[in-house]
C-alpha cells in the first residue's frame, strides 16, 4: 500500500463568515480537504441552538458581535495572527461598513485570500437587489435551457447556482489564489458571483445555440428532454429508469433490450419527426416491467440505461453506490472522510478518504454557535480563554491584543 499523507490543504486556517447554502458549502470542501475552518457565527438571543446550516462538516464556531467594536477587534486579529482565507457570504457593502472589507484585512494581512460570494454581479445591473437561486440563474440565462417544451423554465432546486455556481466555483478560486501565493507571497480579492458562474457551467449548450446542435428551443434538443433516447420513464412499479443511449452501438444495444428490433428505430433515431412517436413507444414500454425487471435486463450491458435511484434508497442498500464519498479521490493525499468506516473495513487509497465522521454523508450534524471553538483557537493560536480572549454574553472577546494592528 503506498504510503498515505495529510489531506491537501492542511494547515490552511480558514474564516468562514455564517451564511446559507454558497458560502457554507465553500468552507464545506475546504474543510473536507483538511483546512481548518472556523464559522464566524452572530451573537443572538438564541446563541446556544444550531443555526439551519447542515453544512459543518469539520468545522468549529466562535459567536462574535460585529456590530461592536470588540467584536471587530476578534476577527481582525485572527486575520492578523495568520488568518489563510476568509469566506465573505453577505451582499456587496456589508463588511465594509463593519470595517472588515478586504483593503483593511488585506493591509493587515497582505497574505489573507479574501473570497467574496454573491447571487448577481458586484457591478450589474441587479447589484443592489435580493435574489434567490431562481433569479441568479434567470438573468445568467441558463435557465432559460431547462425544463419540457410545453412548460415553463424549471430550476434545478438549488444545485446549479448556489452549489455549482457559487460555493464550487468560490472554492476553485481560492484554490488558484493559494496557488498563486506560492509564487507572488501575497494574497488577494477573489469573487466569485452566481450569474457569471452559471452561465460558465452553460458554455456548451450556449455554444449549441449558434452550432445547430440545440437551436430547436427548450425541451426539443438531444440533451434537454427533447430526445426520446435521452430522457427517463415510468416503470410499472411507479418508479423510473434513464436511458442516454446516443451513440448507434449503444441505441442498438437499448433496442435490444427492449424488444424493439422490429420498428426499424435505428434509421429513425434522427429524424426529429418520429420522436414523437419513438418516445411513446419507449413510454409504453417500460411501462411493461418493474425497475428491478428492467435492472436485470440492462445491467452489465452498454445500453446505457440505468435505474433513477433516490437517496433514501442509496442510504439503506449495501448494493448500490450510495455510500457517500469525496468528489475526488486523491490517493497520496486523501481528503476527509464524508461516510463514517468501520475500523479496517475500507482501502483509504482506493476510495481516497481519511478517517470517518459522523452521520454517513446523508445528514449534516448541527453546529452551535461557539461549538469547538475554544479548541480550534487554541488549535490555531495556542489561545486560551482568559488569556488572550474571553466569552462575555455568548460573544468572542480579546483580552490581550497578540499583535499590533
Amino acid at each position: 500500500m503506498a504510503e498515505i499523507g495529510p489531506p491537501p490543504l492542511t494547515g490552511i486556517k480558514v474564516l468562514e463568515f455564517a451564511g446559507l447554502a454558497p458560502g457554507p458549502f465553500a468552507g464545506m470542501l475546504l474543510a473536507d480537504a483538511g483546512a481548518s475552518v472556523i464559522r464566524i457565527d452572530r451573537v443572538s438571543d438564541t446563541r446556544s441552538l444550531p443555526t439551519n446550516d447542515s453544512l459543518t462538516r469539520h468545522k468549529a464556531s466562535v459567536a462574535v458581535d460585529l456590530k461592536s467594536p470588540s467584536g471587530v477587534s476578534f476577527i481582525k486579529e485572527l486575520v492578523s495572527q495568520g488568518a489563510d482565507v476568509l469566506i465573505d457570504p453577505f451582499r456587496p457593502g456589508v463588511l465594509e461598513k463593519l470595517g472588515l472589507g478586504p483593503d483593511e484585512l488585506l493591509r493587515i494581512n497582505p497574505r489573507l485570500i479574501y473570497g467574496r460570494l454573491t447571487g448577481f454581479r458586484r457591478d450589474g445591473k441587479y447589484a443592489n437587489m435580493a435574489g434567490h437561486d431562481i433569479n441568479y440563474i434567470a438573468v445568467s440565462g441558463a435557465l432559460s435551457l431547462l425544463g419540457r417544451a410545453d412548460d415553463t423554465p424549471h430550476p434545478p432546486t438549488n444545485i446549479l447556482a448556489d452549489f455549482a455556481a457559487g460555493g464550487a466555483n468560490l472554492f476553485q478560486g481560492v484554490l488558484l489564489a493559494l496557488l498563486a501565493r506560492q509564487s507572488s507571497g501575497k494574497g488577494q480579492v477573489v469573487e466569485a458571483n452566481m450569474v457569471d458562474g452559471s452561465a460558465y457551467l452553460a458554455t456548451s449548450p450556449r455554444f449549441g445555440l449558434k452550432s445547430g446542435i440545440g437551436d430547436r428551443g427548450r425541451g426539443r434538443n438531444l440533451l434537454d428532454g427533447g430526445c426520446p433516447y435521452y430522457d427517463t420513464y415510468q416503470t410499472k412499479d411507479g418508479k423510473y429508469f434513464s436511458v442516454g443511449a446516443l451513440e448507434p452501438q449503444f441505441f442498438a444495444i437499448l433496442i435490444r433490450g427492449l424488444g424493439l428490433e422490429a420498428h426499424g428505430l435505428e434509421e429513425k433515431r434522427f429524424d426529429f419527426d418520429e420522436w414523437p412517436a419513438m418516445r411513446s413507444l419507449f413510454k409504453d414500454t417500460f411501462k411493461k416491467k418493474t425497475r428491478s425487471e428492467w435492472e436485470a435486463v440492462f445491467d452489465g450491458t452498454d445500453a446505457c440505461a440505468a435505474p433513477v435511484l433516490d437517496y433514501e434508497e442509496l442510504e439503506i442498500d449495501p448494493a448500490r453506490e450510495g455510500d457517500q464519498r469525496p468528489s475526488v479521490t486523491l490517493q497520496g493525499t486523501p481528503c476527509l472522510a464524508i461516510k463514517q468506516r468501520p475500523e479496517g473495513a475500507s482501502d483509504p487509497v482506493k476510495h481516497g478518504q481519511g478517517a470517518g465522521v459522523v452521520g454517513d454523508g446523508y445528514q449534516g450534524e448541527p453546529l452551535a454557535p461557539g461549538d469547538g471553538g475554544p479548541d480550534m483557537l487554541d488549535k490555531w493560536l495556542g489561545w486560551k480563554k482568559g488569556d488572550q480572549y474571553d466569552v462575555q454574553k455568548g460573544a468572542y472577546v480579546l483580552t490581550k491584543a497578540t499583535s499590533k494592528l
